[in-house]
C-alpha cells in the first residue's frame, strides 16, 4: 500500500526525493510538536472568545502553527547540524545523513516563516506586533543550546507566544487572563521538554550541549514535576477565573493522573521510555482543551 503523499504522484523522482526530506526536516511526519503548540494556542482561542471562536481566525492559527513548527525544526536541524549524527536518536536526520544543504534549509525556512505571515493578514495590528517576539524566539531558541543552561526555559517562552497571539486576534487587547496563561504554558514545556532531554542527555553530554537535563543533575525528576505542578496550579487559578463547571474540573483531575503516571514512567531514566512519556504529553493538552470545549458548550 502506497502511503506517500497523493502530490508525490505528480513529481519527478528527483523532485519526490527532494519533497521527501524537506517534510522530514519539517517534521511533517511527526507531528507532536505541532500538536504541542496548537493546544494551547486553542485554550487561547476558546477563552478568548467564550467558546465561540471565529473559523477564520481558528483556520489562521492552526495554519500558520504548524508553518511555524515546521520553520522551527528546519532552523533548529540547520543549528545542530554539526552534531545530530552523534546522537543516537537523531543520527538519520536530513543533515546527519548529508540529504540537504545549509542553504537549502535557510530558504525552506523563510519560506515557511512567510507562509506563517501570510496566515497573519486577515488579523490586526495587535497580532501582528505580537508575532515579531514570537518571530524572534522561535527562530534564536536552537542557538541558546550552546550557552544557556536551561535552554528549554527559553523554549518554553517560543511555544507560549500562541497565547496572547490569539487574544490579541480575537478581542485586540492582551488581558491578565492571557498571561496567566502563558505562564501556565511555559512551565508545561519546560516539564515535557526536560523529559524529552533526559532522552538524550548521554548524548548531550558527550557533544557539549546544554539542556535542563543536565543542568538539573540527579534533580531533573523533581524539576519535572515541580514544573507540572506549577502548570497545574496556575490552570487551576484559570478555571477559578473563568467561572469553570464540572466537565473542567473533570479534566484537571486527569490531568494530575496523568502527571502521577510520568513520574512512575520517568523515574528509571530510560531513553526510550522518555522519550514515549514526552509523546504523551499530547493527552494532557487535549484533556485541558476538551474541559474548556465542554465547560463553554454548557455553561
Amino acid at each position: 500500500m502506497n502511503k506517500q503523499p497523493f502530490f508525490f504522484r505528480y513529481c519527478s523522482d528527483d523532485w519526490r526525493k527532494r519533497l521527501s526530506v524537506y517534510i522530514r526536516l519539517m517534521r511533517a511526519d511527526k507531528p507532536i510538536g505541532t500538536l504541542l503548540l496548537l493546544w494551547p494556542t486553542y485554550w487561547a482561542l476558546w477563552v478568548a472568545a467564550e467558546g465561540v471562536p471565529n473559523i477564520g481566525i481558528l483556520l489562521a492559527f492552526t495554519l500558520g502553527t504548524f508553518f511555524m513548527r515546521s520553520a522551527g525544526c528546519v532552523i533548529n536541524d540547520f543549528a545542530d547540524r554539526d552534531f545530530d549524527g552523534a546522537v543516537e536518536r537523531t543520527k538519520n536526520r536530513p543533515f546527519a545523513r548529508g540529504e540537504v544543504r545549509p542553504k537549502e534549509a535557510l530558504l525552506l525556512t523563510a519560506a515557511l516563516c512567510l507562509a506563517a505571515a501570510v496566515c497573519l493578514l486577515p488579523l490586526n495590528r495587535l497580532t501582528w506586533l505580537m508575532s515579531l517576539p514570537a518571530l524572534f524566539l522561535a527562530m534564536t531558541y536552537p542557538f541558546t543550546k550552546r550557552f544557556f543552561p536551561i535552554p528549554q526555559f527559553y523554549l518554553g517562552l517560543a511555544f507560549s507566544f500562541g497565547i496572547p497571539m490569539a487574544f490579541a486576534a480575537v478581542s485586540e487587547s492582551v488581558p491578565f487572563v492571557a498571561w496567566l496563561m502563558f505562564a501556565a504554558n511555559a512551565l508545561w514545556t519546560l516539564a515535557y521538554d526536560t523529559v524529552y532531554a533526559m532522552a538524550d542527555k548521554e548524548d548531550d553530554l558527550k557533544i557539549g550541549i546544554k539542556t535542563s537535563a543536565i543542568t538539573f543533575g540527579d534533580n531533573d525528576i523533581a524539576a519535572v514535576m515541580a514544573f507540572h505542578a506549577g502548570f497545574t496550579l496556575l490552570m487551576l487559578l484559570l478555571g477559578g477565573m473563568i467561572g469553570a463547571t464540572l466537565p473542567y474540573w473533570l479534566a484537571a483531575a486527569a490531568v494530575a493522573v496523568c502527571q502521577v503516571r510520568q513520574y512512575f514512567r520517568i523515574r528509571g531514566r530510560n531513553r526510550q521510555i522518555c522519550f514515549q512519556t514526552f509523546v504523551g504529553n499530547n493527552r494532557i493538552g487535549w484533556l485541558w482543551f476538551a474541559g474548556l470545549a465542554l465547560h463553554y458548550a454548557f455553561a
